[in-house]
């Protein structure tokens, strides 16, 4: 699979972001080898479908009570494309939509200590959010990258396997975003999200940061990060920032996502309840492009709220369809 360059990011963004995407990345071939116990990769298969309708899924919440806003009407919004206002044709404020989740677990050397920690909480996770209209699937990534279940509304099967997980190898983060999104997500519909596990230090990918960030932007896939790399409660004496909460963050807030560093339990809990609250309060914004180009480029997408005490998460661009 070919891919388009990417030029997303303002130069500020190039500056002060630990992973900085270049304005122009060469075509080549698609990276990793899949997953295992996959479907056939969508980059080998013919699968284009142009859409004109562009949605967005959007979270907001006032930033007083850091409780999320759902009674807004499209009033309330401003659209912009590449800067250029956009009409806003289907609005839904939509809260019990069934959930497409993928989630995946850092099995790696790196994480051994705090493997059985990881297991509790991915069982707790699903056991917490997944209802029977919603599916999830489970992936863990080291060296490798395995499909260890795939989609099910039944959380025993997912405990079961989650049980089973044992740590070694190294860490391929940007492959299990890649191929999960290009393998999995890409094909549903709907509220799609990628909850990852992890400490965030790639170590083993032969797909890099900007093709697991296209991707998933190409799966309309939001990444959600819980980072396990702070705090004595993970078995680490310090709490300051670190290169893979970084690239746990940039990818969480490009993708309409968020990320969570919890330090005790108890903020693992609250991470977990803040995530299904939100996939279930967000509003579904479609609006049909004024762009006549059929390039297959990046477009920037902004969307803005009169209000000024309410915060937002959206992704902010897509890919257009190819001519």
């Amino acid at each position: 699979m070919t891919r388009h360059s990417l030029a997303m990011f303002s130069a500020w963004a190039l500056l002060i972001n630990p992973v900085a995407i270049p304005g122009q990345s060469s075509s080549q071939n698609a990276p990793g080898s899949g997953l295992r116990q996959s479907a056939p990769r969508i980059s080998d298969q013919t699968y284009r479908v142009t859409v004109d309708l562009v949605n967005i899924f959007c979270s907001v919440w006032d930033k007083k009570t850091n409780s999320f806003v759902t009674n807004l009407t499209p009033e309330s919004f401003a659209l912009y494309e590449d800067s250029k206002p956009q009409e806003i044709k289907n609005f839904i404020r939509e809260t019990n939509l069934p959930l497409t989740l993928a989630f995946l677990i850092d099995t790696s050397e790196s994480v051994a200590p705090k493997l059985k920690f990881e297991q509790e909480a991915a069982i707790a996770f699903f056991q917490s959010v997944l209802r029977e209209k919603d599916r999830a699937l489970l992936v863990e990534f080291n060296s490798g990258v395995d499909l260890v279940q795939d989609f099910t509304s039944d959380y025993t099967k997912l405990a079961k396997q989650i049980r089973l997980l044992k740590a070694a190898g190294g860490t391929a983060l940007y492959d299990a975003i890649y191929n999960i999104c290009d393998e999995k997500l890409i094909r549903e519909t709907g509220r799609k999200a990628i909850i990852i596990l992890s400490d965030g230090e790639d170590q083993s990918s032969r797909t890099t940061f900007e093709e697991a960030y296209e991707m998933a932007l190409r799966a309309e896939a939001g990444i959600y990060g819980i980072g396990i790399s702070q705090g004595g409660f993970f078995g680490v004496s310090g709490s300051s920032e670190g290169k893979g909460d970084r690239i746990l963050k940039q990818l969480a807030e490009e993708t309409g996502g968020r990320t969570f560093f919890p330090f005790k339990i108890e903020d693992l809990d609250d991470s977990f309840r803040q995530i299904n609250q939100e996939l279930r309060s967000q509003y579904n914004i479609g609006y049909i492009s004024n762009s006549l180009r059929r390039d297959g480029g990046y477009r920037k997408i902004e969307i803005k709220l009169q209000e000024k005490n309410l915060k937002l998460t959206y992704r902010k661009g897509y890919f257009a369809p190819p001519q």
